[in-house]
């Protein structure tokens, strides 16, 4: 059994450690990782024992972000992520938000990036519910998926007539 699961698999293999061991959750796309990913991943896992790492399908990539998203498919986001040494392991989602993986893996943390208020964290009132800590992560590194992208079009694709 791998690092990428489905729902269903990932909810046996807790089973075990549910009571004995700090499960934290975060989400994400990880089109194209990026140092402000690894770091942001590995201060995910200092808050807990196993981290789950949500990946959002192409297709709401597609709808969060537009028709040229994502760069990289699932297939290949997934794998990268399964192999950081911080992750334990990633769970795919075709939702737009993880509501509904939130709701089945009932995580002992849910953490998200330092853009986000606590307040519009999807799933906080369920980890709140039970007893559960929501957290936010500072960004260490000011980069996104999306200012790679312009800059790799703006260095090799410029606009005919600009120099």
């Amino acid at each position: 059994m791998g690092k990428i699961l489905p729902l269903e698999e990932l909810l046996k293999v807790l089973k075990p450690f549910r009571g004995k061991k700090k499960i934290v959750f975060t989400n994400g796309c990880f089109d194209i990782l990026h140092a402000g990913h690894v770091h942001y991943l590995n201060e995910c896992k200092k808050l807990g024992d196993i981290l789950i790492v949500g990946i959002n399908s192409d297709g709401s990539i597609k709808r969060l972000k537009g028709k040229n998203r994502p760069i990289l498919e699932l297939p290949l986001r997934a794998f990268v992520l399964s192999n950081l040494c911080a992750v334990d392991y990633v769970v795919p989602f075709e939702e737009d938000t993880p509501l509904k993986l939130i709701e089945a893996i009932k995580p002992d943390v849910l953490v998200k990036g330092g853009d986000w208020e606590i307040d519009q964290i999807v799933g906080k009132d369920i980890v709140q519910s039970y007893g559960g800590k929501v957290l936010t992560i500072p960004f260490k590194y000011q980069i996104s998926t999306s200012q790679i992208i312009e800059r790799i079009l703006e260095r090799y694709c410029p606009i005919k007539g600009q120099d």
